[in-house]
């Protein structure tokens, strides 16, 4: 137990894998290390951070009512939050090779860019809202310490995850260009562990 939170390095590695998943972050962050070099991409990476906190708080504000007001609700809540998680990897699983989306990504406009496209990403919003109430154990968490806890992880992980991925797309953009492969087998891979976290948090409950 870590400041009320529910098993934190798997919190971590959640949060790890969460990051790793390819999507419009990733693609935002790659699309503006492409054009903006490092600055660019640390740049979108801060805008990432923010709009990953206004997410974040927005969940803790339901979670910490559902706390509060409904202990039942929110037991329901943390197992359609483990549904969540299984099902997120499942899709990852049986996804197709296609095409990614493309990110118009303006010069001089990156931060702004991947806040908004943080902020308007559906998955984003979902796993946010289902993700929090898996890690917070009812009877010990000590509100607004847990949660910040466990929001300047999220945003110190983020923060080394997108000068990782600036670094590596910077100095390797054309390697990596040429291995889609990798590329989806570590979709796989990130989708499975998904599915075990969805099944490890609905049994321990």
């Amino acid at each position: 137990m870590f400041f009320g939170i529910t098993d934190y390095p798997a919190f971590v590695l959640a949060i790890i894998v969460f990051l790793a998943i390819p999507g419009p972050g990733n693609l935002a962050l790659i699309s503006s290390t492409g054009k903006g070099g490092i600055a660019g991409g640390l740049a979108a990476t801060l805008g990432v951070i923010l709009g990953d906190q206004v997410l974040m708080w927005a969940a803790v504000a339901g979670v910490a009512a559902l706390l509060a007001a409904a202990p039942t609700v929110f037991a329901v809540v943390q197992w359609l939050g483990a549904a969540y998680l299984a099902w997120l990897g499942w899709k990852m699983l049986s996804a197709k090779p296609g095409d990614a989306p493309v990110l118009q990504i303006r010069p001089r406009q990156y931060l702004q860019q991947a806040l908004f496209i943080t902020l308007l990403n559906p998955k984003a919003i979902v796993f946010y809202m289902a993700f929090f109430p898996l890690f917070v154990d009812p009877a010990r968490h000590q509100g607004l310490l847990t949660f910040g806890t466990m929001a300047a992880t999220i945003a110190a992980l983020t923060f080394a995850y997108g000068l990782i991925v600036t670094l590596l797309t910077y100095f390797l953009a054309e390697q990596i260009r040429r291995m889609p492969a990798i590329s989806r087998g570590l979709e796989k891979l990130a989708g499975v562990v998904l599915i075990g976290f969805g099944i490890k948090l609905a049994l321990s409950r």
